[in-house]
């Protein structure tokens, strides 16, 4: 079987469409038909889309904290973490736990991060996190 036009044909007949949607029958869709209501994903294609999420982040902090890559690894790892969960524009409103992060205050970065509201939505998170900022 040509699976070339095979993915052509199914993608002129089914769309491309690359943010989620309902299905003419109600079911959740994405990509070229993909059914996540009744099929999902699996493990590799979790990974696939995490690995992709991870450099978007990455890119992200680059662009906008180009300083965080002179960090440690594990504080590389929190900024990361935290851009991944809140997005680049929500973490940059963490001015001054950015602030102190760039300084070299850790333990006021440590302490910034717990009193935010983001630490009372993520509980256990923000503790471990801060415990990586505050120790490197």
């Amino acid at each position: 079987m040509d699976k070339q036009k095979l993915r052509e044909e199914l993608t002129r007949d089914e769309k491309e469409m690359l943010t989620l949607y309902k299905d003419t029958v109600g079911k959740y869709t994405i990509g070229v038909g993909r059914n996540l209501s009744d099929r999902g994903i699996n493990h590799e294609e979790s990974q696939f889309l995490l690995d992709t999420d991870i450099k978007l982040v990455e890119s992200d902090l680059n662009s906008k904290l180009p300083w965080w890559i002179n960090l440690s690894d594990n504080r590389q790892r929190v900024l990361a973490n935290m851009c991944f969960n809140l997005g680049i524009n929500r973490l940059l409103g963490f001015k001054n736990t950015l602030e102190f992060i760039r300084t070299g205050q850790y333990e006021k970065a440590a302490q910034g991060m717990l009193q935010s509201l983001w630490a009372k939505q993520v509980g256990q998170r923000a503790i471990r996190l801060s415990d990586m900022m505050r120790n490197g």
